[in-house]
């Protein structure tokens, strides 16, 4: 160093992170600036250019080489700061320009603009009144009936007329940038990643980081990805994982063992925690060698109990398979105060399972599966189902392939009226696809009035059940609360539909047989017992079973005797709406609140039953959850290397916890689900595989022909499960288990 220059100290009102990085120095009248990392002297440019020199950004100045990753990262994203702000001004002159464009595209339809509302008119060929009650019109409002359809669609227009339909264009939107987005898909189809990769809440926002990098981005290396990225992606998770299980303390947790039978025969366990908070994952296990052992299952979950730590475990949900059964029970001996509870996703999905194998219902399934394999294997005919049905699929894919049977069903009924108009038009007679074998059998069932009356009546028996699977498999709220109402609620219907016991009793036989039998639990009858909205909209007594489940909760979670003794008390209050449960906000709230709220905000004079409602009703009933496709587990239980298995461990750790986050964004996990995709191949296999008699030579099918699908249209999703569960229960019958029920069941476990 020049012996001419002279230190200048660095003062606390320079407070770009930069200034922590280089040292301050006067040559005469000049300041200049030295990094501290490789010696480098900037003698102008300031404080940017050493920010850029530092980040690794080419241009103004040479990248150091001795920089430690996590200070060029920092440098990076201070960086991007700037250019964002920069890039403020870019966007207004790029919207500019995307009016300029737009109003040029739009000329030729000049004479179409209606210039007081800015709609365009775009011309549509055979154009159809939707008839569905579920279908939603462009303009917003639903088509339920001819009052609600004229104010959709305004004045009666001539047949000439009807041919153009406005469809709003705003003209301050952003332009489809096709060189952008088949830059995007090349990278995509190159990695082998799914289509729905862009629906990942991570994607917009890496696009928006890599566009305020600038073209002179440097973007990360192979080393990088699996080197620093990985490492402090790791901790920003564990940092996260950390708040979520700090509510361990108030709300309790639940372990559950999600089991994975790998295509190559490994049976593999991923563990994880769930309170309201989130769900975390803890770690993968290889179960292959040990799964079919029942004093290995009750080591392995001993283990996982202990690293969550017992006092804050209220249940573990596993299979219902024989040797969680047995491995459970000894647990729950072990642990005094938790459960072992069977999932109750798995339940109700083998109540649907064998509702489909009644032979009645089996044959209109089939009758169904027939329409759509024909429809889905042929583009010309799904473009003409889907302009009929404005852009909905008539295939709706579910959580499993039992459930897809009954909630396509349900979506074939809501678009009956549709399909009976597509086969009763023109266009379809006109379509040499209506004189095939198929396309004649399709005619004569979507005509039938006896097969979509037993659809119907499917629809009726099976709705409920289906409610039941998305409540336990939904991140909204906790299910504790909700589970018992809606079981009965699903029994209570199909009573209502059949009316005669001989016949309502076949299907409740088969509920009792895999719920009320085999996994009836006490944590389902204390969360219906501790549900404001609940409790008190029984008439007369609570029926005996729900209090003994309330009673040995109280037993099992809180081994005090002297709070057992004061929360028998506080539930007199609770039962008399005593104090603070008697107000008319809490009388109100009942069915406002969550149940967690309602008694963190009305419970506070009887605050150890409070503490024991919060932590039941803060549980879950199920391990759906985690998907398992695109995670390298096998490739981590493969490897022998003991680092290669560390970073492949802790990759899955960042895969699974950032997945996990990402539960709730419904809308878009659900638009990810179409049934013509790779990732519900499996669910839907059976309603859209081909028929070899459908595909002759002359009508191949092809996928490029397709229409894509209609986003101005949609069908309206179920609404909220807990409202539709209502209030009152006062079937009896229904909470008593049935005498000669009992005994068969008790007969059939005996035989299995």
């Amino acid at each position: 160093m020049s012996s001419n220059l002279e230190p200048i100290p660095i003062t606390s009102q320079k407070h770009d992170p930069a200034w922590k990085h280089c040292q301050m120095f006067k040559n005469g009248e000049r300041v200049q600036l030295k990094c501290i990392y490789c010696g480098k002297i900037f003698k102008g440019g300031g404080i940017h250019r050493i920010k850029e020199h530092l980040a690794g950004h080419k241009g103004n100045a040479a990248t150091c080489l001795r920089v430690p990753s996590d200070v060029r990262v920092l440098m990076q994203e201070s960086l991007d700061g700037v250019v964002v702000k920069k890039r403020k001004k870019q966007k207004i002159a790029e919207e500019i320009t995307n009016v300029n464009q737009v109003s040029t595209e739009i000329q030729p339809y000049a004479d179409q603009v209606d210039t007081n509302t800015g709609l365009l008119m775009i011309e549509k060929s055979d154009t159809l009144e939707p008839s569905s009650s579920l279908l939603v019109n462009r303009e917003g409002t639903s088509n339920v009936a001819g009052e609600r359809r004229k104010r959709g669609r305004g004045k009666s227009l001539p047949a000439e007329a009807n041919a153009l339909s406005f469809v709003p264009v705003e003209l301050g939107a952003r332009r489809v940038n096709n060189h952008v987005h088949m830059a995007i898909g090349r990278f995509l189809f190159d990695i082998g990643a799914t289509m729905d990769a862009v629906n990942s809440v991570y994607f917009q926002p890496m696009v928006d980081a890599i566009v305020s990098g600038g073209s002179g981005a440097l973007m990360p290396s192979c080393n990088d990805l699996q080197g620093w990225i990985l490492r402090k992606s790791v901790e920003e998770v564990k940092s996260e994982n950390d708040k979520v299980m700090a509510a361990w303390v108030r709300t309790g947790c639940s372990i559950l063992v999600n089991q994975w039978n790998t295509q190559t025969g490994r049976i593999l366990l991923n563990i994880l925690v769930y309170c309201p908070e989130g769900t975390v994952f803890l770690k993968s296990i290889d179960a292959s060698s040990v799964i079919n052992s029942s004093d290995a299952l009750y080591e392995l979950l001993k283990q996982v109990v202990e690293e969550v730590g017992s006092k804050h475990v209220l249940q573990v949900i596993t299979n219902g398979e024989e040797q969680y059964i047995v491995a459970g029970r000894r647990l729950a001996e072990t642990f005094p105060t938790l459960y072992w509870t069977p999932c109750a996703a798995h339940c109700v999905d083998l109540i649907l399972e064998d509702f489909a194998k009644l032979e009645w219902i089996n044959a209109i399934i089939e009758q169904a599966r027939s329409i759509t394999k024909f429809i889905y294997n042929h583009s010309v005919v799904l473009n003409m189902v889907r302009r009929y049905t404005f852009g909905n699929d008539i295939v709706e894919p579910a959580a499993t392939r039992s459930a897809t049977n009954f909630t396509t069903l349900t979506r074939m009924v809501d678009l009956k009226n549709n399909l009976q108009a597509m086969v009763t038009s023109q266009q379809w007679v006109d379509c040499p696809y209506s004189k095939k074998p198929g396309g004649l059998a399709m005619l004569d069932l979507v005509s039938n009035q006896s097969f979509w009356s037993s659809c119907v009546l499917i629809v009726r028996l099976t709705s409920p059940l289906l409610r039941v699977l998305r409540m336990v498999g939904s991140k909204k709220r906790p299910a504790m609360g909700y589970v018992y109402a809606g079981m009965y609620r699903a029994k209570e219907t199909i009573k209502k539909e059949l009316v005669k016991r001989n016949e309502y009793m076949v299907y409740w036989n088969i509920i009792d047989h895999w719920w009320e039998q085999q996994w009836h639990h006490p944590l389902h009858a204390a969360g219906f017992y501790l549900n404001p909205r609940f409790f008190y909209s029984m008439e007369g007594d609570m029926p005996n079973e729900m209090l003994s489940g309330m009673l040995d909760c109280i037993e099992k979670l809180i081994p005090d005797v002297t709070v057992q003794d004061k929360i028998t008390k506080e539930i007199n209050s609770y039962k008399n709406s005593v104090g603070d449960f008697g107000r008319k906000m809490a009388v109100r709230a009942r069915d406002t609140l969550l149940p967690v709220e309602w008694w963190s905000t009305y419970g506070g004079s009887c605050p150890n039953l409070a503490r024991l409602a919060i932590r039941v009703l803060s549980q879950t009933c199920s391990t759906l959850g985690l998907k398992h496709n695109h995670i390298p587990f096998e490739k981590l239980h493969e490897t022998r290397n003991c680092l290669e298995q560390q970073r492949l461990r802790d990759l899955i750790f960042v895969q699974c916890n950032l997945q996990l986050r990402q539960i709730g964004y419904e809308s878009k996990q659900h638009d990810s689900m179409q049934p013509l995709s790779s990732e519900s191949a499996s669910i839907v296999e059976d309603w859209v595989t081909g028929i070899d008699a459908f595909l002759d030579d002359d009508t191949y099918p092809d996928w490029t022909t397709l229409e894509t699908l209609s986003v101005n249209t949609m069908l309206l999703r179920p609404g909220d499960e807990v409202e539709e569960l209502g209030a009152g229960f006062n079937d009896h019958e229904i909470f008593n288990r049935m005498k000669e029920g009992d005994n068969e069941n008790a007969e059939d476990n005996v035989v299995s």
